[in-house]
């Protein structure tokens, strides 16, 4: 059974004049990361809030965990964890306070007021937790000193406590510096690989979305592509080279007499080819070469000409 169902979902909020999602439909399997890209204001913030539950639909059908989002609210709260765009950090409360607070809220453990009184399981944890986004040392000291990309931090810390099932990363990195990126996604895949947990992610940073199993691509609140990276790159986009020789009108020639189809794009000459063809055309061009340029489409690349072909 997916672990997420979405079927012909629709949002509208009072007062607009057209729907924020309009029809959207997927699903995800258990375990599997799941990236939802888009421009801004295409929905996708709007579909997490309703998956969990901080939204009501106004139409459709979503079921998370096998839970129907509108009646089973505090279920599906049980199997998620969350990152949101926006802070929802306690500024009066330590770093641990707001971590043990939400154990605390989840049933985890009993509260007890300090940190040291807590269980050893729960100590060890956070110190863990703490130590791979480099905050270890931040801990106890209060929330309204942090800078917004430890603030970061430390919700993304809250949001792995509970071992949840199904965890959204709403923009999970946006203030983060490089490392402390790269560290965060280490450790998701770590996580992923132990334990099985679904990511569902919107990112604007689309190297992070390369390694998702599947990625959806929204636009004014419906899905306008599906698929793997693989299989974006290769329906939206074609793998080419670029080549330029000192003697271009000879090289323009020969590929016309060889039938090498090509084009001119910035005073140099593309090839379309894919894979072995590449190699297989140059080494059948006698004309010396000065520039060689091969291009491998990415998902950014993809999913760029997807959104401009949605806006013609």
């Amino acid at each position: 059974m997916a672990i997420v169902e979405v079927d012909k979902l629709v949002k509208r909020y009072t007062g607009a004049q057209t729907n924020a999602v309009d029809g959207v439909s997927f699903s995800i399997e258990p375990g599997e990361f799941f990236a939802m890209l888009g421009p801004n204001g295409a929905g996708k913030t709007t579909t997490i809030s309703i998956l969990t539950t901080t939204l009501a639909p106004t139409a459709g059908s979503v079921h998370v965990g096998g839970h129907d989002v509108s009646t089973h609210a505090s279920l599906v709260r049980r199997d998620v964890g969350i990152i949101f765009q926006r802070p929802s950090l306690d500024l009066n409360l330590t770093a641990e306070e707001n971590v043990r607070l939400h154990t605390f809220l989840y049933g985890l453990h009993a509260f007890r007021p300090t940190f040291g009184l807590m269980p050893s399981a729960y100590r060890h944890q956070v110190r863990e937790l703490a130590n791979i986004l480099d905050i270890g040392n931040d801990l106890f000291k209060p929330i309204k000193t942090f800078s917004g990309g430890m603030r970061r931090k430390l919700e993304i810390i809250r949001s792995l406590m509970h071992h949840p099932r199904l965890l959204f990363l709403d923009e999970p990195t946006l203030g983060l510096d490089p490392i402390s990126r790269r560290n965060l996604w280490e450790y998701l895949v770590g996580v992923r690989a132990q334990s099985g947990t679904t990511v569902f992610l919107t990112t604007h940073y689309l190297e992070e979305a390369e390694q998702a199993d599947r990625v959806c691509v929204i636009d004014h609140g419906r899905v306008v592509a599906q698929g793997t990276p693989q299989e974006l790159k290769a329906q939206m986009t074609e793998d080419y080279v670029l080549v330029d020789a000192g003697d271009r009108p000879a090289l323009r020639a020969e590929l016309f007499q060889r039938g090498i189809p090509f084009s001119e794009v910035q005073q140099l000459v593309r090839i379309d080819a894919a894979g072995p063809r590449i190699h297989a055309v140059l080494k059948a061009i006698d004309t010396p070469l000065t520039v060689v340029k091969t291009h491998t489409p990415t998902l950014e690349d993809a999913y760029l000409q997807i959104i401009r072909e949605t806006e013609e």
